[in-house]
């Protein structure tokens, strides 16, 4: 019988902008730390596998570390600066809509465990502490703090067990970004898409909502039937994130 839900972060809870915001605060991180502005912001695109997974630190050292492959040698205070950038543009990314909050409480008033999977580098976690989401959630499982990403079995297994169900307990809620949503179901878990920041390119999964208010009759409809929907084991069909 499903017993939790668990959340993809970036286009699911909150949307993650466009991606000439991002690129607009990464010329203007490089310009604070002496380097080509353009350079820089290609670069930082550039090693987000690296970021993803920890592999260069927290903020402020990636921010470093990125200037020097950049052929600078920024400053402390330089580095404090464009990391404060870095920070301010996920500050108003990460601030959920009453709406997605009002979903979140329902669902654990109606007793289902809540936990969170995102690919995401070091700016997010530190962020999350002081948003809305950090009391609603059972349990957080950030690509950067466990060094795996999705769709990597791993990243959700731990999840999982940070919340004491099997996956084939679980449904999993995503955008489709990264191949989530057939990571997920190659583990057993119930599966649906949400569009309401990106438009779905498949007719797979069956399961969608259009904004997380319409999730409710989904997860209701799991108890009640305490079956996992056997659409969500064909992959096969689900479309590259």
């Amino acid at each position: 019988m499903p017993r939790a839900v668990l959340f993809d972060l970036y286009n699911t809870l909150v949307s993650s902008g466009p991606d000439s915001d991002r690129h607009a605060v990464a010329q203007s991180m490089g310009a604070d730390l002496g380097v080509d502005p353009s350079t820089y912001a290609d670069l930082y695109h550039q090693v987000y596998p690296q970021r993803f997974v920890g592999a260069l630190g927290d903020l402020e050292a990636t921010v470093r570390a990125v200037a020097r492959m950049a052929g600078g040698e920024p400053t402390d205070a330089a580095v404090r600066l464009a990391a404060a950038r870095r920070m301010t543009l996920f500050r108003r990314l990460l601030w959920p809509s009453g709406p997605t909050l009002a979903a979140l409480d329902s669902l654990r008033a109606g007793g289902w465990r809540v936990g969170l999977v995102s690919n995401c580098s070091a700016e997010t976690p530190e962020l999350w502490k002081r948003t809305p989401f950090a009391t609603r959630f059972d349990a957080v499982g950030f690509s950067c703090e466990l060094g795996v990403v999705k769709p990597d079995p791993a990243i959700f297994l731990a999840v999982c067990s940070f919340l004491g169900v099997a996956p084939g307990e679980c449904l999993y809620v995503g955008d489709g970004a990264d191949n989530e949503l057939s990571g997920a179901a190659n583990l057993g878990m119930a599966v649906v898409r949400t569009e309401e920041y990106v438009p779905a390119d498949s007719a797979w999964p069956r399961d969608r909502i259009a904004t997380l208010a319409e999730l409710g009759p989904i997860v209701d409809g799991a108890r009640r039937s305490r079956v996992i929907d056997p659409q969500a084991r064909s992959p096969r069909s689900a479309p590259a994130g």
